[in-house]
């Protein structure tokens, strides 16, 4: 499979999707998932907001480099998710992550989609993997459209974390975990943008849901 980067053409892109499907629609009793993980601080991210005419729109700026990785697995069929979060994210709190998904869905062949990241492709991370029976695809680089959970990330930052003021770091992580518990598990689909006619894996989930 060819390694995909910023600028890869279109061909080399449909080729990655490709191999990324490989053997799913055949697959009996299998949860497809996908995993992401976003940095929150104490300075909230900024958009577009309304204020009253000759009015500045007001931004916390605060000297606390503190910060939480809220970390996602969502599973494409049923909507379901399973939050994770940590001070730093290390190849020690993936290990855990991928102890927490096997409980969850516990009795199911899994396929977890990752990005390439370090902690991820660490040797005690897959061999870990290989040993709850979690198999491992990598996404391909910079190509974040692709993962169904960063998606996800998106509305979280734009409706619930923008122009806001934080209380405390872990109250804001809190609202945005009970942002996404309160969303019905299509809800979460829709938003991840799972029922999108351009979803580049709704065949295999068109498969797994005829099962």
């Amino acid at each position: 499979m060819a390694t995909l980067r910023a600028g890869a053409p279109r061909s080399a892109l449909a080729s990655g999707k490709r191999g990324l499907q490989n053997g799913l629609k055949s697959r009996t009793r299998t949860v497809i998932l996908f995993m992401d993980a976003i940095s929150i601080r104490e300075i909230p991210p900024s958009r577009i907001a309304w204020t009253p005419i000759g009015q500045p729109a007001c931004v916390p700026i605060i000297g606390s480099h503190d910060k939480r990785v809220l970390s996602g697995v969502l599973n494409i069929v049923t909507g379901t998710w399973l939050p994770y979060v940590s001070l730093t994210f290390n190849q020690g709190h993936f290990q855990e992550l991928l102890c927490q998904v096997r409980a969850f869905w516990r009795g199911w062949h899994i396929v977890l989609f990752v990005d390439k990241a370090s902690a991820h492709k660490a040797p005690r991370s897959q061999a870990l993997a290989a040993a709850l029976a979690i198999e491992l695809r990598w996404l391909p680089t910079a190509c974040p459209e692709l993962n169904v959970m960063d998606c996800l990330w998106r509305h979280v930052r734009d409706d619930v974390l923008a122009n806001e003021p934080t209380p405390t770091l872990d109250l804001t992580v809190r609202t945005a975990i009970d942002h996404l518990d309160a969303l019905s598990p299509s809800e979460r689909l829709v938003q991840a943008g799972v029922f999108a006619d351009h979803f580049w894996l709704i065949n295999v989930r068109n498969a797994l849901l005829s099962e």
